[in-house]
């Protein structure tokens, strides 16, 4: 069979590093040597079992320090490289990928786990599996969703895995699926050990997976306590040490953005995350401080759960947007590092369509719109708070009370509600809310981690926090997915963004500049265009 080879150029991979005596206190690690870092983290993950999860938080705590993937991005950057697998074949059909794996990766040897074994194909059947076939032994005993993998439709496309050989693994496809390589470089694809699940299903304790993780990684994790600390060491027996540059690592969890620009001008941590807009002038002048900052690869949003009435009425969506003042929230709320979304993905994504633009500010139709439908008087109606600060919202609550302010001059009262962070993403996946201020980092650079994951049918347990599935939309988004030519999924992305333009099943907010402030004794540090802090091949200054 002939097939095409990928051959990598480079080698590169994601690590964390850092910090902290395990048992030392934050004030102490603060002032430790070389080798440490405190990163001070704005919410506690819901835990470490990356297939679980979606939000950058428990991506940053779970997947990147802990685990590796098959392939990986470039630190920075949204091109692949190879990671456990060293390269990869592709049939001329695209339904047919072998990946040949890495020899003598080990994985974390910690006090509840000590491997036997090398790294082979029975972890990434295991990995892969686990998410295809909830009738395991595994799943049976931990029976979890997975909501990327099911988001991307993943558990329609992949028609079986098998292992060659002990290092060699085929994925067979269904359809052909033009993003599958980026998908598998996504967090939730992380490998977990196999010989690690059939411990802990011999002890009855699959559940611990969850909270007790062993990968691949850089870092082992070696303690977690919610809402304060998160602790991890080095992994010594990492496959690339030459990225690992620190001895340690400590999650510091500080919820408040002020707080956090306090402990970090005060030397309590060396880098921080999303500081508020308003702080970022004082965050530069300090001497001691170091603020990047990039085009976000982000958007935040405002969803409508399109089944709850009268928010299943396209006019009724469209009412409610028109009476939004998006101008006023941007200046308000991004302060000037962010700019109007007009669109379901940010204008730096490769198919993004210029020409569409958002319906401008304007309660006298908004009023004109319900009286349409059926609504003249306005209804009661929720609208949920993000309790954290995201990139592509700085201050979720300021833009809940100006949109609850907006909506009542049209008639609609808005009950602003909010939850832990956890607890707030597990019930809107439920569909608890009515509206919903959420919002994306893009995870692979591909359009259908926009289009599908926060729109597609596929995704309406998951990302699709509108639970919205609209049959001409979903046909395209499909078709995109199994098209190999640029230029025609470059076409079919656009008809699918005017659908989205016209029915309206969440109203783009705005797309944000992306600030990251650290001490000046930070070395090389970059970025992530997918979010989560990446401190691959980062060090201290002494």
């Amino acid at each position: 069979m002939n097939t095409w080879k990928f051959k990598p150029l480079f080698f590169a991979s994601f690590a964390f590093v850092s910090l902290v005596a395990l048992n030392a206190p934050l004030s102490q690690a603060a002032q430790s040597p070389a080798g440490l870092l405190i990163y001070c983290s704005e919410a506690s993950p819901a835990g470490f079992d990356p297939g679980q999860y979606t939000s950058t938080v428990d991506n940053a705590a779970g997947a990147y320090p802990i685990y590796n993937r098959l392939v990986e991005f470039v630190r920075g950057t949204t091109q692949v490289t190879p990671a456990l697998a060293t390269s990869w074949d592709v049939s001329p059909d695209g339904l047919q990928y072998t990946f040949h794996l890495r020899h003598g990766v080990k994985f974390q040897t910690t006090d509840w786990f000590k491997p036997s074994r090398d790294f082979n194909a029975d972890d990434v059947l295991f990995t892969f599996n686990r998410m295809r076939d909830s009738n395991l032994a595994f799943g049976r005993a931990y029976p979890v969703e997975f909501p990327y993998f099911t988001d991307m439709a993943l558990d329609k496309t992949i028609d079986r895995v098998e292992a060659l050989d002990p290092y060699t693994v085929r994925f067979t496809l269904h359809t052909a699926s033009a993003p599958f390589v980026q998908n598998i470089a996504m967090p939730f694809a992380s490998i977990l050990s196999a010989q690690y699940a059939e411990q802990l299903l011999k002890e009855g304790k699959a559940a611990q997976i969850n909270q007790l993780p062993v990968g691949t990684g850089p870092f082992a994790l070696q303690s977690y306590t919610k809402d304060a600390t998160i602790r991890y060491k080095a992994n010594l027996d990492y496959w690339n040490p030459g990225v690992v540059k620190l001895s340690k690592l400590v999650f510091s969890i500080v919820t408040d953005p002020a707080v956090r620009s306090q402990k970090l001008k005060a030397g309590e941590c060396q880098i921080t995350s999303y500081p508020r807009p308003s702080e970022v002038p004082s965050l530069k002048a300090d001497p001691k401080l170091v603020v990047q900052e990039a085009a976000g690869f982000n958007v935040g949003y405002l969803s409508y759960n399109v089944t709850h009435k009268p928010l299943d009425n396209a006019d009724v969506r469209r009412a409610l947007d028109m009476a939004i003042n998006k101008p006023a929230i941007i200046k308000s709320v991004y302060q000037g590092a962010g700019q109007l979304a007009d669109n379901a993905m940010p204008p730096t994504q490769w198919p993004f369509d210029k020409s569409l633009k958002g319906a401008a500010y304007d309660p006298d139709q908004a009023r004109a719109l319900l009286k349409k439908a059926g609504v003249p008087n306005g209804f009661e109606i929720s609208l949920w708070s993000m309790p954290v600060q995201r990139p592509y919202n700085p201050d979720s609550r300021l833009m809940a009370e100006m949109i609850q302010a907006d909506w009542a001059k049209i008639g609609v009262k808005a009950k602003i509600v909010t939850y832990e962070w956890g607890e707030y993403l597990k019930r809107a996946h439920a569909g608890e809310d009515d509206s919903l201020l959420i919002g994306s980092n893009g995870d692979n650079g591909d359009p259908d981690n926009w289009l599908g994951t926060l729109l597609g049918c596929d995704s309406v347990n998951g990302g699709n926090f509108s639970k919205w599935c609209y049959a001409p939309f979903n046909k395209l988004i499909e078709e995109g997915r199994t098209t190999a030519d640029h230029q025609k999924r470059i076409d079919i992305y656009t008809a699918a963004q005017r659908i989205f333009a016209d029915q309206l099943p969440f109203s783009p907010i705005g797309s944000s500049t992306i600030f990251q402030p650290m001490s000046k004794s930070v070395v090389d540090f970059k970025i992530n265009p997918f979010g989560p802090p990446d401190f691959t091949g980062v060090s201290v200054k002494q």
